[in-house]
């Protein structure tokens, strides 16, 4: 969750100056072979009768600026940018006096393509690779029709790794449509296991106050002709747990619409779940877990609605379990605030760790799910210096405290 990993280079910079760069290595590497080489009788390709005249070098320099054209439109308009590229291509064959587009002046063109079929709509990947090979193919039939010779072998050769370079591109493009299908499942179920835990919370939590009601219904009623005292704070004692529920019930229930099916009403434990009170016990597990937790309490201690305890417990547990398991320190902070209209949770280490876990822990999609739920806010962010940071904020409701 911390600082993202270096992207590759290949990520970093921008498809146009891969293409750029790859037309500019075909240049110097179609010079490279006109000229002889140290170790070389000759040269291994003669070069045409315009290649060292300046209409030759004129012809090239062209091309070179319709590519670099293309190169930087490749983003925006990636079959205006092919279009340049390949007429690119096309021109620089002049001065070479060969009979077909060489692959050192394709080059160019087969990297858009691979980032146009990797990064693009299929569709405009397919017009992509359509078009280059059809320019090939005119250019062949074009010297055809002229009664020049052609390079029918090497332009096959050429087309060959037009459609390699496609299918590469597309090939990735698929990983990642998958890849990123797959994120989606695992956040949606993310979060309906959440939304299950909480109905589970909230179930338990209901049975625990219902019980309550239920036990202090009856002894008011034994009481109340001989002992009112005693009766008066059973009815207070069920008014606070009737206020807690309802104000359970009035954040959550109507987010909640799917009953679990393994748990039947009778069989549910009264225990209404863990909650605020637990997370010394929580931090004491940390600490053998090898994490040393430093838990700071401040504000009113007073009870809280059993959603709100229950869910500010979910977050010190989460984010606690991210710091175990990602963070790579043997510290952190815990600090709670408690007011009395809202209570403030907030996680912080200083480990170097959680990597890319920032954008997909779906534990913290849950925990976010939760929050918002109550009507409250949640964060997970890197920190400026150095460690993670988890905060949330639970409203409180004046009253049923």
């Amino acid at each position: 969750m911390h600082a993202t990993p270096p992207l590759s280079l290949l990520k970093r910079l921008p498809p146009g100056v891969w293409t750029a760069l790859a037309w500019c290595a075909g240049v110097v590497f179609t010079f490279l072979i006109r000229v002889r080489l140290p170790g070389e009788e000759g040269p291994d390709v003669t070069g045409g009768i315009l290649f060292h005249q300046w209409n030759g070098l004129k012809y090239l320099a062209l091309a070179t600026v319709l590519a670099l054209a293309g190169s930087g439109l490749l983003r925006r308009t990636p079959l205006s940018a092919l279009t340049l590229l390949l007429t690119a291509s096309v021109i620089a064959t002049f001065p070479l006096s060969v009979g077909e587009i060489p692959l050192a002046q394709f080059l160019a063109i087969d990297v858009a393509l691979y980032f146009i079929a990797a990064t693009g709509p299929r569709r405009t990947g397919i017009a992509a690779v359509g078009l280059s090979l059809a320019v090939l193919a005119g250019y062949v039939v074009t010297r055809l029709l002229l009664g020049w010779g052609v390079g029918t072998s090497a332009e096959l050769a050429v087309a060959m790794t037009a459609a390699i370079a496609w299918l590469i591109g597309n090939s990735v493009h698929q990983a990642h449509t998958y890849a990123e299908r797959l994120r989606a499942q695992a956040a949606t179920q993310a979060v309906t296991a959440e939304r299950l835990r909480i109905a589970r919370d909230l179930h338990d939590s209901v049975a625990h106050s219902i019980g309550v009601i239920a036990l202090q219904a009856g002894a008011a009623r034994r009481v109340i002709d001989t002992q009112p005292v005693h009766a008066r704070e059973a009815l207070e004692a069920i008014e606070t747990a009737g206020r807690q529920t309802l104000s359970g019930l009035r954040h959550m229930l109507g987010a909640l619409r799917q009953a679990e099916p393994d748990q039947a009403p009778e069989t549910a434990p009264l225990d209404p779940g863990p909650g605020l009170a637990h997370v010394d016990r929580l931090a004491a597990t940390t600490t053998a877990a090898g994490v040393r937790v430093d838990v700071r309490w401040r504000g009113e201690m007073r009870p809280l609605p059993p959603d709100i305890d229950i869910s500010a417990y979910r977050v010190i547990q989460e984010a606690l379990t991210n710091v175990v398991r990602h963070a790579g320190t043997d510290s952190c902070q815990v600090s709670i605030d408690r007011w009395a209209e809202e209570i403030c949770i907030e996680v912080l280490d200083n480990g170097p760790g959680h990597g890319s876990t920032a954008g997909s822990g779906y534990g913290l999609i849950g925990l976010r799910e939760r929050v918002t739920l109550l009507h409250g806010e949640f964060s997970a962010e890197p920190r400026s210096e150095g460690g993670f940071r988890v905060a949330a904020r639970l409203p409180v409701q004046v009253g049923v405290q």
